[in-house]
């Protein structure tokens, strides 16, 4: 097995040298975005009791009312772009985006920081990453 992947390399340069430069590209990329613009829940805490950081979770009603952060505003990501204005009188405090799991929560905080929204930040792990370690919750 060990040969035969030798051999490949051996007779395919140029396929390899691709492959790896793509696979390092690929991990600079997600090594870079996993940390702009994100916290931890930690970090996410402290910005909330520290400096009145302001929560908007952009997951559909029903997955809100099923569990949130407390205090948290509900903006679901499909309607960010009518309802941005929400936000004006909280311009200057921290913004934390918090999505499921924190995948789609860079798209809003992209537009928020498009929209003049100085310090947005996104919630490493969204909400699952936040009751994994065990963080009270409010249920309406």
């Amino acid at each position: 097995m060990i040969d035969q992947l030798f051999e490949f390399v051996q007779n395919h340069p140029l396929l390899v040298g691709a492959f790896l430069l793509v696979l390092t590209a690929w991990i600079l990329y997600e090594v870079r975005n996993s940390s702009a613009n994100g916290v931890t829940s930690l970090e996410a805490t402290q910005l909330i009791n520290r400096e009145d950081a302001v929560v908007v979770d952009t997951r559909d009603a029903d997955a809100f009312k099923a569990g949130h952060i407390a205090g948290a505003r509900n903006i679901p990501q499909s309607r960010i772009d009518e309802r941005m204005g929400e936000l004006q009188k909280v311009k200057e405090k921290p913004i934390i985006v918090v999505c499921k799991s924190g995948q789609t929560a860079g798209t809003t905080v992209a537009k928020l920081l498009k929209g003049g929204y100085p310090r947005v930040l996104k919630l490493k792990g969204g909400m699952m990453q936040w009751q994994a370690d065990s963080l009270p919750v409010v249920r309406k």
